[in-house]
């Protein structure tokens, strides 16, 4: 009697089930057809100007891929001498401004435009000392325009900025911020320092290197180079050399392939020394022989005893900290010119003249 039971249920059970899924398919409530699309209203002025920026300016950004003469030409593996980044174009006659980190050890390098077109380029020039190199299009037919061109000396933190680039091998990707921080200092592979250095949450990611930083009417306010993250991915702190600085060096490196590294001839003790010793300004150790310095009477660390020499604290009327200070106003002045420094010895100042040479020509 149970088993008649348990199974009589159990049909019934299955019946009122399949009764039910077959109201629920023809329900009048069920929809069987695709919806109807809602209509939005207009695109809000900040989206209308961000896709405006991006379509004027995007065509005017490359991928740029750099690999060793023996490398395989597929291999995008870094250590197997293959790199990728961003460019951007400068002008009309071909130049091409990228990270020199991107190109450094590539002997053959391609750049890909926005509409698909690959063209081969040469590196014309290159700079370690800013991380910047200047590459020049072999063959290719018409250029999009240059990428305008802004000012980073008006720059101010808060204010929105933007990247276009090739994170991941992404390529025309478009990413927004804000400037986060203005006058970083971030080290080179040369062993100097860049000044002024512009800070964004702007999101720069592997492949990013080399592409434009911009501001919102789409200038050019800086190149993106580097960033500090734990991950390797943007971690909201990237770096861009500022604009102000760019337009300084690439027409040098058009023009001569490589620009000069103004100096005076004197070696400088580290920061960390000079923080130790409560010491503020640049501690020279030495000047080297015939060098500008030592002919304008500077004096360095006596060896015998290990007292302080000459501490530089002025440049050009403007106070020097530490050594990017020191390097950042003299190459505003140029070599081939003169700076006057402040150098303090003991408790006494005193102001000098010192000509600033092209140290780097012979290295």
């Amino acid at each position: 009697m149970n088993r008649r039971f348990v199974l009589f249920a159990a049909i019934v059970a299955g019946v009122l089930v399949a009764l039910t899924v077959s109201n629920i398919r023809y329900s009048p409530w069920t929809n069987t057809v695709a919806r109807t699309v809602d209509q939005r209203g207009p695109l809000s002025e900040a989206e209308r100007a961000n896709i405006e920026l991006f379509e004027r300016v995007s065509p005017s950004v490359v991928q740029v891929a750099a690999r060793a003469a023996a490398g395989n030409p597929l291999d995008e593996d870094e250590d197997a001498g293959a790199a990728s980044g961003t460019g951007f174009v400068w002008d009309n006659n071909g130049h091409v401004v990228t990270n020199n980190h991107v190109v450094q050890n590539g002997t053959e390098v391609a750049v890909k435009f926005a509409s698909g077109e690959v063209a081969q380029a040469e590196v014309i020039g290159v700079a370690p000392n800013y991380d910047l190199a200047v590459l020049r299009i072999r063959n290719s037919r018409q250029l999009p325009p240059p990428v305008a061109l802004g000012s980073s000396s008006d720059l101010k933190v808060g204010q929105m900025a933007f990247a276009i680039g090739n994170p991941f091998g992404l390529d025309q990707s478009l990413t927004s911020g804000i400037i986060s921080a203005l006058k970083r200092r971030l080290p080179t592979s040369s062993g100097r320092e860049i000044a002024n250095v512009i800070q964004t949450d702007t999101a720069i990611n592997p492949g990013n290197s080399g592409g434009p930083l911009l501001d919102s009417a789409g200038r050019l306010i800086g190149v993106n180079t580097a960033i500090i993250s734990p991950s390797g991915s943007s971690a909201g702190i990237g770096f861009a050399v500022p604009a102000d600085i760019v337009n300084r060096v690439v027409p040098e490196l058009i023009k001569n392939g490589r620009v000069p590294t103004p100096g005076i001839g004197i070696v400088a003790a580290s920061e960390a020394v000079a923080t130790r010793l409560g010491v503020e300004g640049v501690i020279v150790v030495r000047t080297a022989p015939g060098s500008p310095a030592e002919r304008a009477g500077i004096r360095g660390v006596n060896l015998s005893s290990g007292a302080l020499g000459d501490v530089i604290v002025q440049a050009d009327g403007k106070p020097v900290h530490r050594l990017s200070d020191l390097t950042d106003q003299l190459e505003q002045v140029g070599a081939g010119k003169s700076v006057r420094v402040g150098v303090k010895r003991g408790s006494e100042t005193r102001d000098v003249n010192v000509d600033i040479v092209d140290i780097g020509r012979n290295q």
